[in-house]
């Protein structure tokens, strides 16, 4: 893409997903659509394969390793503090696995809006090492409760987890607040940030974020079965991998076959994490997506979607429709949650009609918990929005709706 109007890049961008020409997508925060080069550079490896292209000097290989540093460009990292991972759980238990717990340290977590796979790899920690998991509650509007989680850490805390978004209810952390707090307090602050990064801007190190661990299948716009963890190498140093593979290990330039001595020097930074060879089909298709994402800049990504997101979330409100997002603007991101906190049953199944009403009209959103998600990338646009808010007022129970919600 040659232009600088940033108009012009997003229309450019959504040429390239096809899947955007049959249907109203707004499901990104399930899973990304996939742009057609990306599946073009997944066949150039298999294809390389075919041909038995050498695994060392071979293009298709090599792709894994300009998307380490891709990765760590896309968050103001440094490609050594980069390490692939199969997605966002198996990143944030290579953290709280190699972390020196003892008996009586503390985790904080916020239950309520965390996904289910962090908050179990701390469980995990409780069980085998016998640490507290600190439970703490969302703010009113659903948010990530930074104020209640500093008042909660204490000497024994080695661990603050939380989502960048929730997946819950879309609200947005103050994760630079959060950081200098964890910072100040000598604790790691390990974020999930698989609904944030590609949509959102993001530095780790001036948000002072120790660990991000993100997957490649939603706002990356790649495929499953492959994702990245950053480490902040001054973090990672300290850090024992719960796994060892000859890719963890510094032999300098030798050969993968080397075997070494049995007295060992772990890799620098998040390389000690590295195991085996590379998704390398997955790199290339991944490849391909970021370059589409940094032609459009995710500065220019964020101000798209989060404005998607404020009118929808007008047009909503505007209709009757109950929310549990957007209620606090410090907390407003690029997705909308309509229904409760705990719906009721009349409410949970007047959700699943609607969100069969929009199936019907080929709207793609995500019907979870009794709620709605509306979420938004790049190939999304104001027009989309207008038609599912068209498709909202035509829905023969939206008085039932609005009467349950008064």
């Amino acid at each position: 893409m040659n232009t600088n109007n940033s108009t012009e890049r997003l229309a450019q961008a959504r040429a390239l997903f096809p899947g955007v020409t049959s249907q109203i997508y707004l499901e990104t925060s399930a899973r990304g659509l996939l742009p057609k080069v990306a599946l073009e550079a997944a066949m150039h490896f298999y294809e390389a394969a075919v041909r038995g292209d050498a695994k060392e000097t071979g293009e298709a290989y090599l792709a894994a390793e300009r998307v380490r540093e891709k990765f760590a460009r896309l968050i103001g990292a440094a490609p050594d503090e980069v390490t692939y991972t199969r997605n966002v759980s198996e990143g944030l238990n290579m953290i709280v696995a190699s972390l020196p717990w003892q008996a009586g340290d503390n985790a904080i977590v916020c239950r309520d809006i965390e996904h289910p796979n962090g908050v179990y790899s701390l469980y995990n920690m409780r069980d085998r090492h016998g640490i507290e998991v600190r439970m703490v509650d969302a703010t009113p509007d659903l948010a990530m409760p930074v104020d209640e989680i500093a008042k909660r850490i204490d000497s024994r805390t080695r661990l603050v987890m939380m989502s960048s978004v929730t997946f819950a209810t879309g609200a947005r952390t103050e994760l630079a607040r959060m950081g200098k707090i964890c910072r100040e307090r000598k604790v790691t602050l390990l974020v999930d940030g698989a609904q944030s990064v590609g949509a959102l801007d993001l530095d780790v190190h001036a948000t002072q974020v120790d660990a991000l661990a993100v997957g490649a299948s939603k706002y990356l716009c790649g495929p499953y079965g492959l994702g990245f963890l950053f480490v902040r190498r001054e973090l990672a140093e300290t850090l024992r991998p719960a796994y060892l593979g000859r890719f963890s290990i510094n032999l300098g330039n030798a050969h993968e076959g080397v075997q070494g001595s049995e007295k060992y020097q772990l890799m620098p930074g998040a390389q000690r994490f590295d195991l085996g060879s590379a998704n390398y089909p997955a790199s290339n298709a991944i490849d391909a997506s970021l370059d589409i994402l940094q032609s459009v800049g995710i500065p220019v990504i964020e101000n798209h979607v989060t404005a998607l997101a404020g009118h929808m979330d007008a047009g909503l409100r505007e209709l009757g429709i109950p929310l549990i997002s957007g209620s606090v603007a410090r907390h407003r991101a690029h997705i909308v949650v309509a229904g409760w906190k705990n719906p009721p049953a009349e409410g949970a199944a007047l959700i699943a009609d609607l969100s069969r009403h929009f199936a019907e009209r080929q709207m793609r959103v995500s019907e979870r918990l009794g709620r709605l998600r509306f979420s938004f990338h790049l190939y999304n646009t104001s027009d989309e929005v207008d038609a599912v808010l068209a498709a909202v007022a035509e829905w023969p129970k939206l008085l039932e709706l609005a009467t349950l919600r008064a």
